[in-house]
């Protein structure tokens, strides 16, 4: 298990969100979250005494916003509310991006203008820490009001409906016995209905009341979770393409001149400064760069030459994605928002009066761009390293140390010549990715007549990341590879080396030909796992960044 992280609604990281859903950490609520969430709760239950006519609380939704609800049908409207709404289509979440979700949610209902009970975030709690993962179809959200179909099918669980994945080691504890034969097992865990899975973990199933409905289910939370994820992920694969790149250059027999810190200083973009500099670090003490300091080579390719500056150029762009997600992983995205007496901001509204405001909070604009954004910055990662694994394998560009695709007794052999196919049909996949924060299509009787598609373009990202991630592995593969044509009197870099070694430990040279797929799919692994990024720290003391 990673530990604990402890939700109140304004430091949740990215970092966080990888702990607890990818590294089993447990989640608890901060006690000052708590009387947030009552003092939120208080002024619900004042809107329902008094009978005025508040959005969401006591009348219908989206085009039917007049029609108003009798007193005694208001729990029923929230109800009904999930009901409808989890209507999603397309593939099961993964456990992880459930998680990241669940969490994301969590804290936004920490944040305290939501207006639920503290028993709807302590079931979800719940949920995180005891590995109950409501099945949720990842296409139904357009991104505003929120990921409101994701998010209804993970509330209906609560109410003891829809399906849940529970991992074996819950229902051992609830029934004492194993359940290993149960046809109803998967790799995720065992698929029990709503009120099933919530058993296991010793609860019951909640019957919502005025506001909480909506609450749990209109903002942001699949696409934040998703992108956060994605945040740590893309950073891990920007430092991993700054190693292929370099051992690139170096077997290339490539100078590292073009990353001096020199040259970046008349241009300080911030990712171009650390992409040069990890090239330098991880080329340093090379005796392979060395060897040809002095050669007749004025400049080299623009895959190589110009690194820092494609590579820096798409840390930029993560970076930009980063900011968003870290103020949307704190934001309150609910509509509308419930604001208790003295927490009304009176340099912003003129009043602390307890208010109930029907906002716009939760459209996902603000990730939707930057999410897009960083699809096209990763399809430019994954179309550079392509470009560097063809200098590597091209018998018309490579140099002369090398042999065509990388293979002795070329022609007889092919070597690694099908693995450029293979990255390169991963980067036509990457710019045939659509950019869906450019699309709308209006909703709801044309009452939410723009909407963000953001859940979209986190989906898109993540494609266009994984797909990148093959091709900086598929370089890595043939940076190894080309390693074994170099001079074997020339040491590597001290970064190069660790880099080579990593490859080593997963891929053995390539002598004969044999099928590529698991040696891709071992470098892939080797960047995705993050051994790669441990690999480098060993060897340099530090990681780079």
């Amino acid at each position: 298990m990673a530990g604990e992280v402890v939700l109140d609604g304004a430091s949740l990281t990215p970092e966080d969100v990888v702990a607890v859903a990818r590294e089993g950490a447990r989640v608890a609520v901060a006690d000052e979250a708590r009387e947030a969430i009552r003092a939120s709760r208080e002024r619900v239950e004042s809107v329902i005494e008094s009978g005025e006519a508040v959005y969401g609380i006591n009348t219908g939704f989206g085009d039917l916003v007049d029609e108003r609800i009798p007193p005694e049908e208001v729990d029923r409207l929230q109800t009904n509310l999930v009901r409808s709404h989890a209507s999603g289509a397309g593939r099961e979440l993964t456990g992880e991006e459930v998680r990241a979700m669940t969490l994301a949610r969590i804290n936004a209902l920490a944040k305290g203008y939501s207006g639920v009970r503290e028993v709807v975030v302590d079931h979800l709690v719940t949920l995180v820490n005891e590995r109950v993962h409501p099945v949720v179809r990842s296409r139904g959200s357009l991104g505003a009001s929120g990921d409101l179909a994701p998010l209804a099918e993970m509330a209906l669980v609560l109410l003891g409906e829809g399906t849940a994945r529970v991992e074996r080691s819950s229902t051992e504890r609830s029934s004492g016995e194993e359940r290993r034969d149960d046809p109803r097992a998967d790799a995720d865990g065992e698929r029990l209905p709503g009120d099933e899975a919530l058993a296991a973990v010793g609860l019951e199933p909640l019957t919502l009341r005025a506001k909480e409905g909506l609450a749990l289910i209109n903002g942001t939370q699949l696409t934040v979770g998703i992108a956060a994820l994605l945040v740590h992920d893309a950073e891990r694969l920007c430092r991993a393409a700054d190693a292929a790149g370099a051992l690139t250059t170096e077997v290339t027999m490539g100078t590292t001149a073009a990353a001096d810190a020199a040259v970046q200083a008349v241009r300080p973009h911030a990712g171009q400064a650390v992409s040069a500099a990890n090239v330098k670090r991880l080329c340093a003490d090379s005796e392979v760069v060395e060897s040809h300091r002095n050669c007749d080579r004025v400049q080299d390719a623009y895959s190589i030459r110009c690194l820092p500056q494609v590579h820096g150029a798409v840390r930029d762009a993560v970076t930009h994605l980063r900011g968003a997600v870290e103020v949307e992983l704190n934001s309150a995205t609910d509509n509308p928002l419930v604001f208790a007496a003295g927490r009304v901001d009176r340099r912003t509204s003129g009043t602390d009066v307890a208010d109930v405001v029907s906002g716009g909070n939760f459209h996902g604009e603000p990730l939707a761009l930057r999410l897009d954004y960083v699809t096209g910055a990763l399809t430019e990662l994954a179309a550079i390293a392509e470009r560097r694994v063809d200098r590597m394998l091209n018998p018309h560009v490579q140099e002369p140390h090398l042999p065509p695709f990388l293979t002795p007794d070329s022609g007889l052999r092919s070597g690694l010549m099908i693995a450029q196919y293979t990255a390169a049909a991963h980067v036509a996949e990457c710019r045939a990715i659509g950019r869906a924060s450019s699309d709308n299509v209006p909703v709801s009787g044309n009452q939410e007549d723009h909407v963000s598609m953001s859940a979209t373009a986190a989906f898109a990202a993540r494609r266009a990341l994984d797909a990148a991630r093959t091709v900086v592995g598929i370089e890595l593969l043939c940076g190894a590879q080309a390693a074994e044509f170099v001079d074997p009197g020339l040491e590597h870099g001290v970064g190069t080396g660790a880099t080579y070694g990593a490859v080593r430990e997963v891929v053995p040279p390539l002598s004969e030909d044999r099928p590529l797929r698991p040696d891709i799919a071992a470098c892939d692994a080797l960047v995705a796992s993050g051994a790669l990024d441990e690999a480098l720290a060993g060897a340099l003391d530090d990681a780079i960044e």
